[in-house]
């Protein structure tokens, strides 16, 4: 699978002297990568709002965006179905993500 383009994705931003340049939600200084580690190691998005203080349309709209841009062009997915959905996220070597297949079926 293709590396995300994160530049298409208005919740984020690299700015070259933050963060070392590293893509974080707009506006923090937290990388979009502790979002997809959290949620790797078992953490709910609730966990993540409490302990990194950002908001949960922060993280909704890099899921989204993920979503989306893994989806084929024909999938369509609306928020409320991406909620229920279940995502397996695996590393892969070039550093990008890869999704697994969705826990429920795309609208």
């Amino acid at each position: 699978m293709a590396a995300l383009d994160w530049s298409q994705c208005p919740a984020v931003e690299s700015i070259p002297r933050k963060v070392s340049g590293a893509w974080v939600l707009r506006d923090t200084r937290m990388p979009i990568s502790v979002i997809f580690e959290n949620l790797e190691h078992g953490s709910s998005i609730e966990e993540i709002i409490e302990n990194y203080g950002v908001t949960r349309d922060q993280i909704q709209a890099v899921l989204e965006f993920v979503a989306k841009s893994a989806a084929p062009p024909s999938v369509l997915f609306d928020a409320a179905n991406i909620n229920r959905c279940a995502y397996s996220l695996t590393k892969v070597y070039d550093g990008g993500l890869r999704w697994g297949q969705p826990a429920c079926s795309p609208i």
